[in-house]
């Protein structure tokens, strides 16, 4: 029983990466390699990224539980060092003559399944295959599918920053607004789950709907600026 709740809690994480490769263009353009590429760039910023956590902030295990504003402040400015790897995995690497839909789905396909590798599976193998049941591993992987869309989303939006140059000028401070948001989404959740003291299930589903809605809304400036301007 427990390692058929682990291969079900597995399936929910990790199963809709490769859904969404199979079932969407990526596959009939084999984009597999860019979506390699930008999981190896997505592993290095995340090393960058903790070696700066752990240079710069001092957390107590008193102070673990607790939101505190200039912590949360600086892992939201260390956050933006994972912008810059998606910046370099977006602009800098050679990909194949795909075109700019199909890069960003495949970067941002890459860099969500390789953030569920780090932060989700090895939880997952030790706490899924435990004696007690418990929901967290299912709403972990729930978790895992909202980053999904959050990641492709926040692809989308970095190739009309800095990929598309004839985008309407009224759409770049959403662009950048909503690119903002994304980004700084881990420190959000970390205000909802201990500075207002949410639930882990009511914390997922905000990241459920919040991720739907900025796909959304990201997907239709995409359509807005793949329009011809007059």
């Amino acid at each position: 029983m427990t390692v058929f709740h682990f291969f079900n809690c597995a399936i929910l994480t990790f199963g809709p990466h490769a859904v969404y490769y199979s079932a969407t263009p990526l596959s009939e353009y084999d984009t597999l390699w860019t979506s390699i590429k930008a999981a190896v760039v997505y592993l290095f910023t995340a090393l960058v990224k903790l070696v700066c956590l752990a240079t710069f902030l001092n957390v107590s295990e008193s102070e673990s539980d607790n939101f505190d504003p200039y912590q949360e402040l600086l892992k939201a400015l260390f956050g933006f060092i994972e912008v810059a790897g998606l910046y370099f995995a977006l602009t800098q690497l050679t990909h194949r003559n795909i075109s700019q839909n199909h890069k960003f789905q495949a970067v941002g396909l890459g860099w969500a399944f390789a953030d569920s590798v780090l932060h989700r599976l090895v939880p997952l193998w030790f706490g899924a295959r435990g004696l007690e049941f418990t929901w967290d591993y299912i709403l972990q992987g729930l978790e895992a599918n909202a980053n999904l869309v959050f990641s492709i989303s926040l692809a989308a939006l970095g190739s009309l920053m800095w990929l598309r140059k004839n985008k309407p000028k009224t759409l770049i401070p959403i662009i950048y607004a909503c690119a903002g948001i994304v980004a700084t989404m881990p420190t959000i959740i970390s205000y909802l789950r201990r500075g207002l003291g949410w639930h882990l299930p009511k914390v997922v589903g905000f990241e459920l709907f919040s991720s739907l809605l900025i796909a959304f809304i990201s997907w239709q400036l995409f359509v807005a600026c793949q329009r011809p301007s007059n």
